[in-house]
């Protein structure tokens, strides 16, 4: 029996809406398309056609081999790859790496290396370890992202000025000021309007922001270009797309070197494609994304674009966003961009040539700018990672991308090795007594030898010590080193007594390999029902046995403060069922429950002194806060009412919960609640019974007064066993608790 229903997903726009339906002439998945995908198509070009261009100026490239990328990005990944509406072509991520492979290698032998690559993610992707290409610090990949940003930034400053970049960061950064006393005003001041109206664009009203703001910029800064009496370098493209073709060169040696190209094209390829198709998903609740699909049509667009003479393709966050925000459907979206950008490169080659050099630096610029997020160095100084992010940009910008990325990876290992293996030791005398504590949280290994030395160096020999443990790891060498410790102890006339809260206990450490011991075993431990196979062991003792190693030390402080009072927040009325534990469902502690158990959880109108007792002692004396009554699923006193059978010993007691077979009979608001929730007769009863013990307890003198002068609450809960989880009975039905860090309690009716 499932009560926790969940919400059933939306079904799709053609079956909810009768008018977004075929009309009959046209099947419905081409309605689809036509009504959302070619808009959204037509943004994305817009979007993607100046960006293509200025990647590739930015990474020394032929002009037509952004636009080349591009086209096969769009068709070729959008059709083969496994994220519907992840959009391809050149990526600002890769500029840096292909620029230095370009300068090692030549053009067309940076071609072969992209084929290459593509053939790696092709390899991988069939291998299906696409999702092992993810494990890599989201912070890493932030930092090697804002490095490539501060690259391009860098690199751009000399073009938007009438210079060309330089070799490398350093150069770039002490050579701008002969740079800048040598700059062109027509050049520096179409790029600058290019800046400020990609800047500006977000403050625009909304219906003019329908228009993509780099095509508006670079549209701008090209008529003013036209229209300013000055000379400025525009691009050049030596005939139409299809002349642009070239076929990779084969390497004449240093294959290593070439080896080494490829594996760092393929890999951060990879690793964008995958981490945009993530955040893709993310921001569409239509699509998930095949990871290996994705990553083999990633490789086969690569392939291609390597062989006929474009850029690296990759997964493009840019017009991937564009593509969900401009309500794309389907992967007809991502292809027909490219359908777009090449018909608009065979025809419209004059139109390119006219956009100055300038322009696309100043959208470069605002785009690398753009790739260094202040909410990515506030997380990494939230989660501790900023100098890892630190270490990892300024790698990437005065080294190279594959070694910042590298030196950050092991940044981020070490910081991670660090935080798991690093365990919390103190040694400290217990206040008013001669004996000392010893606690030790975490992974007890061998690293922690020099830690564990020091501590127990403090400690006089001869002196009574309790050992706390709470690991979850403990290698041979720290049990050692503690199992030494207890016999010195020992031979000093000293007792050592452990307490092993955590898994990994001091018993089993020389019986087999160390391994890390999960969480869950410990809450098994102490939740789950006692075994029946230990033969004839007596349980109780076995339990108690089990409570004073373990557990006893922890609860004990907590009940030194209660040793001389009890202040319980709750009268708490429950079933004697032994499956119900009422310290357990409420996440209480010793003294805040005040707990009366019976067959039944009844509250007596009269005849029974028992409850009444409790009743006015927990209100009058106690002053509790609140009285709750408690059912369960599965009742056997609620079974044998509902079916009238005679239970020796039994039958007198029940004769108090005969109103609420009657209510029960009569239709009682909470029994059609339970039913319409899919519950059976019996724990309908249940619940309508814990509702009748509330107007019994709601009409007894002493909770009246509490109510009134106090504001005591009475309240009704159903435990249901099968599900774990606890309901809220009130006087009209049902309702769902919550955590209340997240919602509140939601009806069933």
């Amino acid at each position: 029996m499932a009560i926790d229903h969940e919400i059933a997903p939306p079904l799709p726009p053609s079956v909810t809406k009768g008018s977004e339906r075929g009309s009959g002439l046209l099947p419905d998945r081409v309605t689809e398309v036509l009504r959302y995908d070619v808009p959204a198509s037509v943004v994305v070009f817009l979007v993607a056609l100046p960006l293509s261009l200025g990647i590739a100026i930015a990474s020394g490239a032929p002009v037509a081999a952004g636009l080349i990328a591009a086209v096969i990005g769009g068709i070729v990944a959008g059709s083969f790859g496994g994220s519907p509406l992840q959009v391809s072509g050149p990526a600002a991520g890769l500029t840096v790496v292909v620029a230095e492979t370009i300068n090692q290698f030549g053009w067309r032998m940076t071609c072969f290396i992209v084929l290459a690559a593509g053939v790696l993610q092709i390899l991988l992707g069939l291998s299906r370890v696409a999702r092992a290409a993810l494990a890599v610090a989201p912070v890493v990949v932030h930092a090697m992202l804002a490095g490539i940003g501060i690259t391009i930034a860098l690199q751009q400053v000399h073009v938007l000025l009438g210079g060309s970049s330089r070799s490398s960061a350093w150069q770039n950064i002490i050579e701008l000021p002969e740079q800048l006393l040598s700059l062109q005003g027509g050049g520096v001041f179409i790029g600058m309007v290019v800046i400020v109206i990609m800047l500006g664009w977000r403050y625009v009203p909304a219906r003019v922001r329908v228009v993509p703001g780099p095509l508006v910029a670079v549209v701008a800064g090209t008529l003013l270009s036209l229209a300013l009496p000055t000379d400025v370098e525009r691009i050049v493209l030596n005939g139409s797309l299809f002349d642009a073709i070239a076929l990779p060169e084969l390497p004449s040696g240093n294959w290593s070197a070439v080896v080494f190209a490829v594996l760092t094209i393929a890999l951060i390829a990879s690793v964008e494609s995958l981490l945009c198709a993530v955040a893709v998903d993310k921001m569409s609740a239509r699509t998930r994304t095949n990871f290996d699909r994705e990553l083999v049509g990633q490789g086969t667009a690569n392939v291609l674009s390597g062989l006929v003479g474009g850029l690296p393709v990759t997964g493009v966050i840019v017009r991937s966003a564009t593509n969900v925000q401009a309500g794309a459907r389907t992967r007809a979206s991502g292809v027909l961009h490219g359908v777009w950008v090449l018909v608009f490169s065979v025809m419209l080659v004059s139109v390119v040539e006219q956009i100055p050099k300038a322009a696309l630096a100043g959208l470069l610029i605002v785009i690398g700018i753009q790739l260094v997020k202040l909410a990515h160095i506030k997380s990494a100084r939230r989660t501790g990672d900023l100098m890892v992010y630190a270490v990892t940009v300024l790698g990437v910008v005065f080294l190279n991308l594959l070694e910042g990325v590298l030196i950050g990876l092991g940044l981020a290992f070490g910081l991670l090795l660090w935080r798991v293996v690093r365990v919390a030791i103190r040694a400290e005398q217990v206040p008013g007594t001669q004996r000392w504590l010893i606690t030790i949280d975490g992974s007890a290994t061998f690293l922690a030898l020099p830690r564990l030395s020091a501590q127990f160096a403090k400690i006089p020999p001869g002196a009574d010590v309790t050992v706390e443990m709470t690991v979850d790891f403990l290698d041979h060498a720290a049990f050692e080193a503690i199992e030494a410790f207890e016999r010195q102890q020992r031979a000093g006339g000293g007792s050592v007594d452990f307490v092993e809260i955590g898994g990994a206990r001091m018993a089993q450490a020389t019986a087999k390999p160390p391994a890390r011991s999960l969480a869950r075993s410990v809450w098994d431990d102490v939740l789950a029902p006692w075994s029946h196979d230990e033969g004839d062991k007596d349980p109780i003792a076995t339990g108690i046995a089990a409570y004073h190693r373990n557990q006893a030390h922890v609860v004990r402080p907590h009940l030194d403060e209660l040793r001389n009072r009890q202040d319980p927040d709750s009268f708490f009325l429950t079933c004697a069922d032994s499956r119900i534990v009422p310290n357990v469902i409420t996440s209480s502690g010793p003294g805040d429950l005040f707990t009366v158990r019976n067959v039944g959880n009844l509250v007596p109108a009269e005849g029974d002194d028992s409850v009444e007792a409790a009743l006015r002692f927990a209100l009058e004396e106690l002053n509790v806060r609140s009285v709750v009554v408690c059912g369960h699923s599965s009742c056997g006193a609620m079974a044998a009412l509902h079916a009238q059978a005679r239970v020796p010993g039994v039958d007198a007691w029940l004769e108090h919960a005969r109103p609420s077979l009657e209510r029960f009979r009569a239709g009682h608001p909470v029994a059609v609640a339970a039913r319409e929730a899919g519950f059976g007769p019996v724990d309908q009863l249940a619940m309508v019974n814990v509702a009748v013990q509330l107007e019994n307890l709601q009409r007894h003198p002493a909770v009246r007064k509490a109510v009134a002068e106090r504001g005591a609450a009475v309240s009704g809960l159903f435990f249901d066993i099968a599900s774990a989880r606890v309901i809220e009975v009130t006087a009209h039905g049902l309702a769902r608790i919550e955590d209340t860090d997240h919602s509140a309690a939601s009806d069933f009716m």
